[in-house]
């Protein structure tokens, strides 16, 4: 898989003192979530809130205070907000981020970013040529711990990278929740829990040039997929690892990554609200030593991104890193049959 080449430089030219959100889909997610972190974080207003169901955003209104609620998303871009948060089923992202960029909103919408990297690759473009920032709610790379494991890296204190493992595991029998349907998720485990392991692949290792692995139902049968497991290369490095399945009520979540010098292991992360993960470093020589840091990464992710849309700097996490995600899932789907018709 060769790297794409897209261009993510974008000049806006007023930064701004307080960040106006909208926020689009009042799912689960986003009122136990989304509405609580950004209630937190200063020097912003959630002044608008989108549903298809005008009872749900009413309700969701009401419970955050929010001044404006919407059943119909052209009149609610049309609402005085700079940012928009989209928590929308998979299949609304992209003509919701289509037409909010043509409204000149910066856009933070959830993963998977696209239901085909098509779309996702349109979508960015249309950013870009609006000068409006996209970004994905790959939320994991935000947590301090997985900062500092970062930092170790770049530092190249394991030396080179023979191998990263990630797991992300949990159990959701079918339900009527959209993420069972496939026509509006696109998939099931893979999408939903390996985009956020195939981004830390990314992110710890670097560019991917190829994925292979499997993609089936081993518990429940429904229309998506309740377990994935995927093995890439990296093109600077060794191989990278993820499993992800929605059929385990004793889930093993972790991070593992084995370098040429040490080892770096981080622990009660994946899969925690916001409790006190652990990173684990174990270098060549020297005595190992631990990390223990409590936080909510989803405050941290949306901190760090409203400060880069009031600075007109480019997020971390950009549409690009979608994009790629989003060519990774389709490939790994291809391969076993599981595409989307």
């Amino acid at each position: 898989m060769k790297s794409l080449k897209v261009n993510r430089k974008i000049k806006i030219p007023v930064a701004r003192k307080k960040m106006r959100w909208g926020v689009a889909g009042c799912g689960k997610f986003t009122e136990y979530s989304i509405l609580p972190a950004l209630h937190e974080i200063k020097r912003n207003k959630v002044t608008a809130v989108y549903s298809s169901s005008a009872d749900r955003a009413k309700f969701i209104a009401n419970k955050f205070m929010i001044d404006k609620a919407f059943d119909d998303y052209e009149e609610f871009l049309k609402s005085d907000f700079d940012a928009l948060y989209i928590g929308s089923k998979n299949s609304d992202h992209y003509q919701q981020v289509i037409k909010a960029a043509k409204a000149g909103k910066h856009i933070l919408c959830e993963k998977p970013l696209s239901m085909t990297a098509e779309e996702a690759e349109e979508m960015v473009k249309v950013c870009e040529e609006n000068k409006v920032w996209l970004t994905v709610n790959f939320a994991h790379r935000f947590h301090p711990i997985v900062a500092k494991a970062k930092e170790f890296l770049n530092k190249e204190m394991l030396g080179k990278i023979v191998s990263i493992s990630c797991h992300f595991n949990a159990d959701f029998p079918p339900d009527d929740n959209f993420r069972f349907k496939k026509k509006l998720s696109g998939g099931g485990a893979l999408r939903d829990l390996g985009s956020h392991m195939i981004d830390l692949l990314r992110y710890f290792g670097g560019e991917i040039t190829e994925i292979k692995g499997f993609v089936d139902n081993v518990v429940y049968n429904s229309e998506v997929d309740d377990v994935a497991n995927g093995i890439v290369k990296f093109e600077k490095s060794g191989y990278g690892y993820c499993s992800v399945a929605f059929n385990t009520k004793r889930p093993l979540n972790r991070i593992e990554i084995l370098g040429y010098r040490g080892s770096l292991t981080i622990e009660n992360l994946i899969g925690k609200k916001s409790g006190s993960a652990r990173l684990i470093i174990n270098l060549e020589k020297e005595a190992k030593i631990a990390f223990r840091r409590r936080a909510n990464k989803i405050n941290y992710a949306l901190k760090a991104i409203q400060t880069s849309f009031l600075k007109n700097e480019e997020p971390n996490v950009t549409g690009y890193d979608g994009l790629v995600n989003m060519k990774l899932i389709e490939n790994l789907e291809k391969q076993c049959g599981r595409e989307l018709n």
